[in-house]
């Protein structure tokens, strides 16, 4: 897939402030500095597109951005950030998940995680919540650059190990580096493949 043109739309505090629109809909969260932003704008090849902070957990909105005049690519907050009030927390939980399991034209979730950090609890909790609720979501290891091949190969298999201890089979996954471009093609040619897979009537 070829990004031709990528334009952020809005950033909603609720659900219900999202486009109204049929489009579909790939969302990208993981936990607070997982280089979310980093890996938007390289899969758009759009800087600043998304806002990188050397604060975690600056993302507190749904936000939007229309790529090809055809599909939505959506940022959601990140997860796991301690440094909120429980509160703000509960708060930030409620729309993440009432976006997720409300939202008709998302397709995807995709789930960053850190390729340097062996499998935390908060990631596998949020993809086994996925699991049971029957999101269809898929992983991307990023940050791939920080660290040898070999040892990225290690990080993954010890994902893999952990998630079959409850899962059937590992969902779909990618790893990526936001800094080399690494896992672009690969990322963008599976949303290609969705939604040539998809018959939505605007």
């Amino acid at each position: 897939m070829e990004v031709k043109s990528s334009e952020f739309v809005i950033s909603a505090p609720m659900v219900s402030m999202c486009p109204k629109d049929t489009k579909p809909e790939y969302v990208f969260i993981g936990r607070s500095n997982v280089g979310k932003s980093s890996l938007i704008n390289m899969l758009c090849r759009h800087k600043g597109l998304a806002k990188t902070s050397a604060t975690p957990g600056k993302t507190l909105l749904i936000n939007h951005f229309i790529i090809n005049k055809e599909w939505y690519l959506v940022d959601l907050p990140g997860y796991g950030y301690a440094k909120r009030s429980k509160k703000e927390i509960q708060k930030l939980d409620q729309m993440i998940r009432g976006y997720i399991l409300g939202r008709e034209q998302l397709v995807n979730t995709f789930v960053l995680v850190d390729a340097r950090l062996e499998p935390q609890a908060v990631d596998l909790e949020f993809m086994n919540w996925l699991g049971v609720s029957g999101v269809p979501f898929s992983i991307l290891f990023t940050k791939a650059d920080k660290l040898s091949a070999q040892k990225v190969k290690q990080n993954v298999e010890a994902y893999k190990k952990k998630m079959q201890e409850t899962w059937e089979e590992m969902p779909p996954y990618f790893i990526t580096s936001a800094e080399k471009g690494q896992g672009r093609d690969e990322v963008l040619g599976y949303i290609e493949e969705i939604n040539k897979s998809l018959t939505i009537t605007p």
